[in-house]
């Protein structure tokens, strides 16, 4: 870390002009400082729209002009690379030759209050902390994918997205059927999974309306969506269960067409998520890294299109240690004097990619025979065995190491190099 920012501060010359911008959805502040981190010029507050970039590049450009009293012959562009805001500006600025960097919102937060001591946050404030921040080298180059990389970082957010309101509906579902027809699991073990146990949602969920109908009707209800496995007894077996139901019976009406709208709208989200799945599969074959990495035992087509979405081109990472600390999986400890605390993840990375490989590790212990010769080993050894959560995060690593690995030598997933020779011989010995 410390050769990375030495190398940062480096290559700020005593000519660059460093240029601090907290950007915000309709107006933003820029301030400038030199090489040394002491501001020049006056704060500039310009609108987020085509004029008002073309007003801070002329700003910029004026004061890079020989003719001033700066002169200044390099500029670096510095933002907070949150949320969405930034991206226009930052594509607009790269696209005209300016270097555009990023600063740790974190970074921001706690440097803020070195010059006033005060907790104050304004844009104002903040635009003259980023600037100061590129001045002592604590700045990096944010990475936003492009081409077939930018459509799967697009496709994996959008799936999380649906994913995220589709449990919301689930959860909204399962809470009405609890209040007024808890005996349904009876009948049916998951009602949301089924297709007759969703046509009877659809048309009688409650034990009024199931009781007021006839058997046949019921039937011809189920049959509408599928011709085997539920018959005349699963459909007794529901008229019992609503004659002996403990749920609610006021507001049934209201009740009754509200589960309809959100049955429909599961509908719609599952349809959804298959539309975005098979252009996540067609996007990751596009990459031509499809066949090496699926044949990994474990993994399958939405998970390493996620990766790609996730992390970009692999290779465009040095080691998998740089994918490690991406993700925030690298170690980090609290010590101090004789007081020292045990390694944990630093969890400063990119949550989803953590969660992400945390399920697929999840997956390749149950389904991939290195992987869980390996997690058996790190959870069963006599010195240091880990817990259980903990083999996961070495599991979600090794992934990622032999992915880059196949991509860097261009090979295939080779069984007997997984583990490698001095981990093999170390779980032998176990």
């Amino acid at each position: 870390m410390r050769n990375r920012t030495n190398q940062r501060i480096m290559e700020i010359k005593d000519n660059t002009l460093i240029v601090g911008i907290d950007v915000a959805k309709n107006e933003q502040w820029a301030r400038f400082v030199t090489y040394r981190g002491i501001e020049v010029g006056k704060a500039v507050k310009f609108q987020n729209d085509l004029q008002g970039f073309e007003r801070i590049v002329a700003i910029i450009e004026e004061m890079c002009n020989k003719e001033t009293q700066y002169s200044a012959t390099d500029v670096i562009i510095e933002m907070e690379p949150t949320g969405h805001y930034w991206k226009p500006l930052a594509i607009y600025l790269s696209n005209i030759g300016y270097k555009v960097t990023g600063v740790n919102p974190f970074h921001t937060k706690k440097a803020k209050e070195l010059d006033d001591n005060s907790q104050t946050k304004s844009d104002f404030k903040d635009a003259l902390t980023i600037a100061k921040l590129v001045a002592e080298g604590r700045y990096f180059v944010p990475y936003l994918p492009e081409g077939i990389y930018g459509d799967l970082r697009v496709l994996t957010n959008e799936r999380v997205s649906v994913q995220k309101r589709s449990s919301a509906v689930k959860n909204t579902i399962i809470a009405i059927l609890d209040e007024y027809f808890p005996e349904i699991y009876t009948v049916f073990k998951s009602p949301l999974s089924g297709k007759a146990s969703r046509q009877i949602l659809r048309t009688c969920p409650f034990p009024e309306c199931i009781l007021a109908m006839r058997e046949e009707d019921i039937l011809a209800e189920i049959k509408k969506v599928t011709k085997r496995t539920v018959g005349m007894k699963r459909v007794n077996v529901l008229i019992a269960a609503a004659k002996g139901s403990i749920g609610v019976d006021n507001g049934q009406i209201a009740a009754k067409n509200r589960l309809r709208r959100l049955v429909s709208e599961l509908d719609q989200y599952e349809e959804q998520l298959e539309e975005i799945e098979q252009e996540m599969k067609e996007a990751l074959y596009t990459t031509g890294y499809a066949d090496q990495l699926l044949n990994i035992k474990g993994v399958g087509v939405v998970s390493i299109a996620s990766l790609l979405g996730e992390v970009g081109d692999p290779l465009r990472f040095t080691s998998a240690r740089q994918i490690h600390n991406y993700a925030g999986f690298n170690l980090v400890e609290d010590s101090s004097g004789k007081s020292k605390s045990g390694t944990v993840i630093s969890k400063r990375g990119r949550s989803q990619l953590r969660a992400l490989l945390y399920q697929m590790a999840f997956t390749l212990v149950g389904q991939n025979p290195e992987m869980k010769e390996l997690y058996r080993y790190l959870i069963t050894r006599k010195s240091n065995p880990l817990k259980k959560k903990q083999g996961l995060v070495v599991i979600a690593k090794k992934i990622v190491s032999v992915i880059h690995s196949i991509l860097k030598n261009d090979d295939i997933y080779r069984q007997e190099l997984v583990l490698g020779a001095v981990r093999q011989e170390m779980i032998l010995a176990a």
